[in-house]
């Protein structure tokens, strides 16, 4: 369903006498930003309303008294590319039902420019009809088709039509042609097929009925019609949810492109990185604008969550310093140092708090540990095809994982990621070929359906009966670990939302103590800040990674090597996701397919080999820096050691009264600190 809103913003422009106690925003410094130097009020509201085409402003909204959103306000100007961000729960979807009138705010004022329309496709947005795709798709045309029945109509009236009539049926043709020509009607088929393509449906698939699609096809169809209204401001929830990484590119393009402005609520943080040009966050009920991407904004965050606690420290020594201060006049107790003491105790009470910033998820820890070392040879499989009916997915893959790797799979939904994951965990067997796994490999497996998971035992159970020698406490303790505390650890698994029951398959993986983890798309229902979390832990684990992921940010931070699938093949790339985009761009298609050899011997591509030499030069110049990082610690450590027993000798009564032990003990001393000295820069220079 596509929503389609006018509002006026003709109230707003009252400021400009009486300002209205519902327009706080407007008063409180966006209008006056926008109409400095306006000769007119007429003038200031006509530069207003060009320039600012969404208002929010104060929203306030509860549930069951509990506030989820208090005083929030900001606004969106023509052409522009916002995203709102917060952890689940912050309120982001309900923030958007508010602007669209889905739901009521208990405060404040949503304003929309005159004349503009709005597009708003929801989380679980779908369409339901027996047309078929391309019919669905080309209904957002009607007024289009209609022109054109109309034209094809007085095309066969002017054959028969008198000369006085003609006359009539010219100048309604003319006028016909040029609203079918303003309106893109010579273009608008090939719109609609463009922007089905775009959003990864295949030309054979154009007949499908509507009915006969799944949520995420549907899903796709109606943020198609979307696309195709072209509405002033388009609000998306999670858009990129039921897309693959082609469709992903693609409608990244459209939007940089779209001549209006865009509201996007999601967690794809690549996708976010590439499109907005401002961040409204979400957080403990509050809104913050920040301007730039989302890279920028993770940026700003964390310099202003570093002056925050920088002014919380140093505000906190001071009070205890006032403190100390008190007690030390109180203990002289007399008249004047009383009074001053109390004195101070006032000046004291006065301070306004610096809050301590608060590391929001600071209580989920993930560490992943291999109990054991594998041997370097992790996998290998080879020959492998697979087919299921007469849809082949893949035939003759070949290709070997190796101690430490980080890897990851990626292509197009539908290309058999997930189906070799399956098959190297004997989910499912192969048509032909091998699997081997190496020697001492211990495989975790976390299963993006959570099949791993018994929807009928609590999540207590869940754990226990994996685990048995586990203790209660030690249960209870995993589980809060990952935000289940009190009686959430007896909730069953089927009760559990898609993200909660990742957070458990987590907690097994947590606990497996696995050398060789696979994971299958980890990061769906997972939270920015929970991704965050996830991706440092894989980046500390010592062990061994495959994993298939859609998130192009998450696959930046976390892979060292890529395979990608696809037309069949994989194909290898030595780096991250950027490097990975950078020679997809450079190479003739398929340079170094893997075509069922191991991925290494085969990759003859001159620039793959220079480049694979040069990440090992790489490692082992980082390899080098963490074993001097290492003796810088030790020495550290020991003459830390040495200090402390120096200055204990030369207080003992032995040796203070020794005048040459002394001058010696003091020039071991003077030395020792010389030497940390230079170290501890070395460890700071080091450490970065």
């Amino acid at each position: 369903m596509i929503i389609q809103v006018y509002l006026s913003v003709k109230k707003l422009s009252n400021k400009l006498t009486a300002p209205p106690t519902d327009c706080k925003l407007i008063v409180s410094g966006a209008y006056d930003r926008y109409t400095d130097g306006c000769r007119s009020h007429a003038a200031a509201e006509r530069r207003f309303v060009h320039i600012m085409i969404l208002s929010v402003s104060d929203i306030d909204k509860s549930f069951n008294e509990v506030p989820v959103l208090k005083n929030v306000s900001f606004h969106i100007e023509d052409n522009e590319k916002a995203a709102i961000v917060g952890i689940n729960g912050a309120g982001k979807t309900t923030l958007l039902r508010i602007i669209m009138g889905e739901l009521s705010a208990d405060g404040g004022v949503i304003a929309l420019s005159r004349d503009k329309t709005v597009g708003y496709l929801s989380q679980h947005e779908a369409v339901s009809a027996e047309k078929t795709i391309y019919d669905e798709m080309l209904s957002v045309k009607q007024d289009i088709i209609d022109l054109e029945r109309q034209i094809r109509s007085v095309e066969l009236q002017m054959k028969s039509a008198s000369e006085e009539t003609l006359n009539h049926l010219m100048d309604t043709y003319a006028t016909l042609t040029h609203a079918f020509e303003s309106g893109g009607g010579y273009a608008y088929k090939s719109e609609v097929t463009g922007v089905l393509k775009g959003l990864g449906f295949a030309q054979e698939e154009f007949t499908r009925t509507v009915s006969t699609l799944s949520g995420g096809q549907k899903t796709r169809v109606a943020l198609g019609k979307l696309l195709l209204l072209k509405p002033d401001l388009i609000i998306l929830d999670e858009p990129t949810n039921h897309l693959d990484m082609s469709s992903i590119t693609w409608l990244e393009n459209y939007l940089r492109a779209y001549k209006g402005a865009v509201i996007i609520v999601s967690h794809d943080r690549y996708f976010l990185d590439r499109i907005a040009t401002k961040i409204i966050e979400l957080d403990n009920t509050k809104a913050t604008v920040f301007n730039g991407n989302y890279s920028d904004y993770a940026a700003k965050k964390e310099q202003l969550r570093a002056a925050q606690y920088s002014a919380y420290m140093k505000q906190q020594h001071d009070i205890r310093h006032q403190e100390e201060v008190i007690e030390k006049l109180k203990s002289f107790n007399r008249e004047k140092s009383i009074r001053r003491a109390e004195s101070r105790e006032k000046m004291l009470d006065r301070i306004e708090p610096v809050e301590k910033p608060v590391e929001v998820r600071a209580d989920m820890r993930l560490k992943l540990e291999p109990r054991s070392e594998s041997g370097n040879d992790v996998l290998h499989a080879e020959e492998l095809s697979k087919s299921f009916g007469s849809l082949t997915l893949f035939e003759h893959l070949g290709f070997d994982i190796k101690k430490g790797e980080h890897v990851a799979i990626i292509g197009n939904n539908g290309t058999g990621k997930t189906t070799i994951l399956k098959m190297i965990n004997e989910l499912l067997t192969p048509d032909v070929g091998e699997i081997r796994l190496g020697a001492n490999v211990e495989i975790g497996y976390y299963d993006q359906e959570h099949h791993v998971l018994h929807m009928e035992k609590t999540l207590f159970d869940e754990i226990a009966d994996a685990y048995p020698d586990l203790g209660n406490t030690r249960i209870r303790n995993t589980l809060a670990a990952f935000l289940f505390t009190g009686e959430d650890v007896f909730k069953q698994i089927s009760a559990l939302s898609g993200g909660e029951r990742g957070r458990v398959s987590l907690a097994k993986l947590m606990l497996s103590k696995a050398n060789f983890l696979i994971l299958d798309e980890p990061t769906n229902h997972l939270d920015i800040v929970s991704k965050e979390i996830l991706e440092d832990a894989l980046n500390a684990y010592t062990g061994t990674v495959l994993y298939v992921s859609h998130d192009r940010y998450f696959i930046n931070r976390t892979a060292s090597r890529i395979l990608e699938l696809e037309h069949g093949t994989l194909t290898n790339y030595l780096g991250n996701y950027d490097y990975y985009l950078e020679k997809k761009d450079a190479q003739q298609p398929r340079a170094n397919e893997i075509t069922g050899n191991n991925a290494a011997d085969t990759n003859t591509d001159t620039d793959n080999k220079q480049d694979w030499l040069a990440r090992k030069e790489q490692q082992a110049a980082q390899r080098k820096k963490e074993n001097e990082l290492n003796r810088c610690e030790e020495r550290i450590e020991q003459l830390e050691k040495r200090i402390e027993e120096i200055d204990a000798l030369m207080v003992s009564p032995d040796v203070c009264t020794d005048v040459a032990r002394l001058q010696e003990l003091g020039k071991e001393r003077a030395a020792d600190d010389d030497e940390l000295n230079r170290l501890y820069e070395r460890w700071e220079q080091l450490s970065e």
